[in-house]
């Protein structure tokens, strides 16, 4: 039987290098990395601290281009297109600690995206709205502020938030890093079912082998080379050394 041809990528690493440079050192902190990353998985991105995964998380949301290589982003080179139209539409980031505003509102820190991308405060409330009710929180939130609500609450909030941008790109680094193990497993739900209910493509970095056990791919990045990892081969990763802060 014929091979099934696999799907475009939504975001294709091409030979990806990034030198860090100064006056007194060069760092080649990504190494000439090749990889395709498709909707509708989640993928994790292990390793520890210094191996390259945060640079590689800024290289893949816009916020710095590579030294050598290509990131695309269905098929069009970073370095052909607006950066900032980039990062406010293609790709969206969820941070460890959130950064959620907080003389904003739960419902405002939604609403901001959909505001910087031109629709009015009543739009930009009705798909506020929605997204929250997506990650499972109840109205209540929408008036408070980030300080009267929890880690796991404020997570939801920042991927709802994600969300309304209409990114399909979800880069989430280190998303359970701040959170109890029991909210961290919710938010790897969460971020699993986006992956494969709505078609998301969700990319974690992480020090969290929790989310190895769930991912479609894991890859672990050392000395600036990502290497896919096999089920078989999780168990051999040095659980101490991932448990180092990024």
């Amino acid at each position: 039987m014929d091979q099934m041809s696999l799907p475009e990528p939504i975001l294709k690493l091409d030979n990806v290098s990034y030198q860090y440079s100064n006056k007194y050192q060069s760092v080649d902190a990504v190494k000439e990395v090749n990889t395709d990353f498709h909707e509708g998985k989640m993928y994790a991105i292990i390793g520890k601290s210094g191996s390259g995964k945060s640079t590689l998380l800024s290289l893949m949301a816009g916020l710095t281009l590579p030294t050598e290589g290509q990131v695309i982003y269905r098929g069009t080179p970073t370095d052909e297109v607006n950066l900032d139209a980039y990062r406010r539409q293609n790709v969206t980031v969820v941070y460890q600690s959130f950064n959620l505003f907080p003389l904003m509102t739960c419902l405002e820190n939604v609403c901001f995206p959909l505001e910087l991308l031109g629709k009015s405060p009543k739009e930009a409330a009705v798909v506020a709205r929605e997204q929250i009710a997506h990650v499972n929180l109840p109205e209540s939130v929408y008036k408070r502020f980030p300080s009267m609500i929890s880690g796991g609450e404020k997570q939801r909030v920042a991927i709802a938030r994600a969300l309304a941008s209409g990114a399909k790109v979800i880069l989430a680094d280190e998303p359970t890093g701040n959170l109890d193990v029991a909210n961290g497993e919710k938010i790897v739900d969460l971020l699993w079912h986006l992956a494969h209910d709505d078609n998301y493509l969700v990319i974690v970095v992480t020090h969290d082998l929790g989310i190895t056990r769930v991912a479609d791919e894991v890859m672990q990045m050392s000395d600036g080379y990502l290497k896919p990892l096999l089920l078989d081969e999780l168990p051999a990763i040095d659980a101490l050394e991932l448990n180092e802060q990024a």
